[in-house]
C-alpha cells in the first residue's frame, strides 16, 4: 500500500473556505495532494483545521507552500505538522467525526455511514472533499431545514440558482424538493465544480442542460454569462461568508425579480446585521431565520414595490419587527 502523509496546520474560517487547490504545489511535490478542512471547535467557530493528505514525503518545498495556506498560524509563528499515517485509508481517517446530519427531511451522510431506510427521508452522501468542505457543518444544517420549510409551506420554484455551492448538495436538495425546476448551481473554485459534478454522480443526480438536470458552471458571483442568462430567479441560495455576501448584494438583487425567494448563509450572528442591511438596501426584505449554534439562516424575499420613495422606510424599519409572514 502506498505511504500516505498528513500535514495539519490552523487556520480561520475564512482561509478555509477560500482555498483551492490552483497548482498552489506545483513543482513542490509529484503527487497532487487533496486538502480537507473542518471546524476544530464548534465553541470557537473561527477556528479551523487544514489537513492536507499525500502519497509523497512533502520536502521542504512542499512545507513553505503549505505554510502560505495560514496567515494567521504564520502570525503567531505556527508551522506544519508532519505526520505519516499507519497503512490506513486517509478518507476514513479524515472522515472521523463527521457524523451524519439530519435537517429536515434530509439525512447528510459520508460513504462511512450507512443511509436512512425510511421513506420519509431523503439521503445525501456527500464524503469529506478538499477545500470546501463536507457539507456538515451548521450553515448547511440551517440551509437545507430552510428549504425544507418552503416546501413544506407550499411553495414551488421554477428557476433556481446556489451561488457558491461548493460539494453541490444545497442544489441537490433543491432537486430533490422541487423537481421539475430549471437549476443551475456556480463557484468561484473549479475544483469545487468538478467535485460537485462528482457528487452528483455518487447521487443519480443529473448533470447538464436537459430537463431535469442541474447546470454546473464556474463563475465568480454571477459575473458569467450562463448565470445571468438565467435570471430572474424566484429562488437564490448563497451559503458563502458575510464579506462576499455583502458584496454580491446588488449582483443577486438584479438576478431577482418581486417575490424571488433569498436563503443566505455563511455569516455569523454578530455579523447578521451588516449582512441584512446590505440586502435591505437592495430591495430585499427578511421574512424567517434560524439558528444554528452561532450560525444564522436568513430568508429573505425581493419587495413587491421598490424605489427610492420606499427605501427610507425600509432602512428605518426596526430588523426584528420584520420577521413576519411567510415567503
Amino acid at each position: 500500500m502506498t505511504d500516505t502523509w498528513k500535514i495539519s496546520l490552523p487556520c480561520t474560517r475564512e482561509e478555509a473556505d477560500r482555498l483551492s487547490e490552483d497548482s498552489l504545489f506545483d513543482g513542490s511535490t509529484d503527487s497532487m495532494p487533496t486538502i480537507v478542512t473542518r471546524e476544530a471547535n464548534p465553541e470557537t467557530p473561527d477556528d479551523w483545521v487544514i489537513e492536507i493528505y499525500s502519497d509523497a514525503e512533502p520536502n521542504a518545498a512542499f512545507l513553505e507552500e503549505t505554510a502560505k495556506l495560514s496567515a494567521s498560524a504564520k502570525a503567531v509563528n505556527v508551522h506544519p505538522v508532519v505526520e505519516k499515517l499507519d497503512d490506513e485509508d486517509w478518507v476514513t481517517l479524515s472522515q472521523q467525526g463527521l457524523e451524519p446530519l439530519r435537517a429536515g427531511r434530509f439525512y447528510v451522510h459520508t460513504s462511512n455511514s450507512a443511509p436512512m431506510k425510511d421513506s420519509n427521508v431523503t439521503n445525501i452522501c456527500i464524503d469529506a472533499g478538499q477545500a470546501f468542505g463536507t457539507g456538515h457543518h451548521e450553515t448547511t444544517k440551517g440551509c437545507l431545514e430552510s428549504l425544507d420549510r418552503l416546501k413544506r409551506l407550499g411553495q414551488s420554484y421554477s428557476n433556481i440558482i446556489d451561488v457558491g455551492t461548493g460539494t453541490g448538495l444545497l442544489a441537490f436538495a433543491a432537486r430533490h424538493l422541487w423537481p421539475t425546476s430549471r437549476i443551475i448551481a456556480s463557484d468561484i473554485d473549479p475544483v469545487a465544480v468538478q467535485v460537485s459534478a462528482e457528487n452528483a454522480e455518487v447521487n443519480n443526480i443529473a448533470i447538464g442542460r436537459s430537463h431535469r438536470a442541474i447546470q454546473l458552471q464556474t463563475s465568480n458571483g454571477l459575473d458569467h454569462p450562463a448565470l445571468r442568462d438565467r435570471a430572474p430567479y424566484d429562488l437564490i441560495i448563497a451559503n458563502i461568508l458575510a464579506g462576499p455576501l455583502i458584496a454580491l448584494a446588488p449582483q443577486l438583487a438584479a438576478a431577482a425579480t418581486s417575490g424571488t425567494v433569498l436563503v443566505l448563509a455563511g455569516l455569523l450572528e454578530t455579523q447578521r446585521a451588516e449582512v441584512l442591511h446590505a440586502y435591505i438596501r437592495v430591495g430585499f426584505r427578511p421574512r424567517h431565520s434560524r439558528m444554528e449554534n452561532q450560525w444564522p439562516c436568513l430568508t429573505l424575499v425581493k419587495a413587491k414595490e421598490y424605489g427610492p420613495a420606499k427605501t427610507h422606510r425600509i432602512l428605518r424599519s426596526p430588523l426584528a419587527s420584520d420577521y413576519f409572514g411567510e415567503c
